[in-house]
């Protein structure tokens, strides 16, 4: 699936800051390297890595890992909805209200992650299957016009910008 033109996604908002964060030109092997990654990563910390908060008020690793399974959940059906050609707008969501509601440092670590695999299997499966022309489909998203494509890279994006800080905030590498 090839790189979004800039008018399949809303130019001054943070999908271009995503998607320019996608180093490969195949998204889908992107997530695919991604998904190994993060496995790696977070079975290499300890609990009390797990529970770090490098300032009051910021998010722990493992509600950092939480939060990429909700945005990934978020954007795959966006992306899901426009490919099947969806008409009515989809909605916004706060990522910090979805954190409050959420209780990721109570479940259990081993339950977040094995989330995070299954949704990025289903994620990998499902974008897989979008030939060029259901990839290129726009539908409205956040009150924004965005392609189905340009969710898919924001996926790989949003995630790549949450490995940068927690290798360069939180000292996970």
């Amino acid at each position: 699936m090839r790189k979004p033109f800039e008018n399949e996604f809303p130019d001054g908002k943070y999908f271009s800051f995503y998607i320019e964060k996608v180093e490969s030109q195949n998204v889908i092997e992107a997530l695919t390297v991604q998904k190994d990654v993060v496995k790696k990563l977070y079975k290499n910390l300890s609990e009390e890595q797990k529970m770090y908060r490098y300032a009051v008020g910021k998010w722990t690793p493992q509600q950092i890992l939480g939060h990429l399974t909700d945005t990934e959940r978020i954007f795959g059906y966006r992306a899901l909805a426009i490919a099947r050609g969806e008409k009515q707008s989809l909605p916004s969501f706060d990522e910090n209200e979805y954190m409050d509601a959420s209780d990721f440092n109570e479940q259990p670590f081993e339950s977040l992650l094995e989330q995070y695999r299954l949704v990025r299997e289903s994620s990998i499966a499902l974008f897989s299957s979008f030939s060029e022309e259901v990839a290129s489909r726009i539908g409205i998203a956040n009150g924004n016009a965005v392609s189905a494509r340009a969710l898919v890279w924001m996926i790989a994006g949003h995630e790549r910008h949450h490995l940068n800080i927690l290798k360069e905030r939180y000292n996970i590498a």
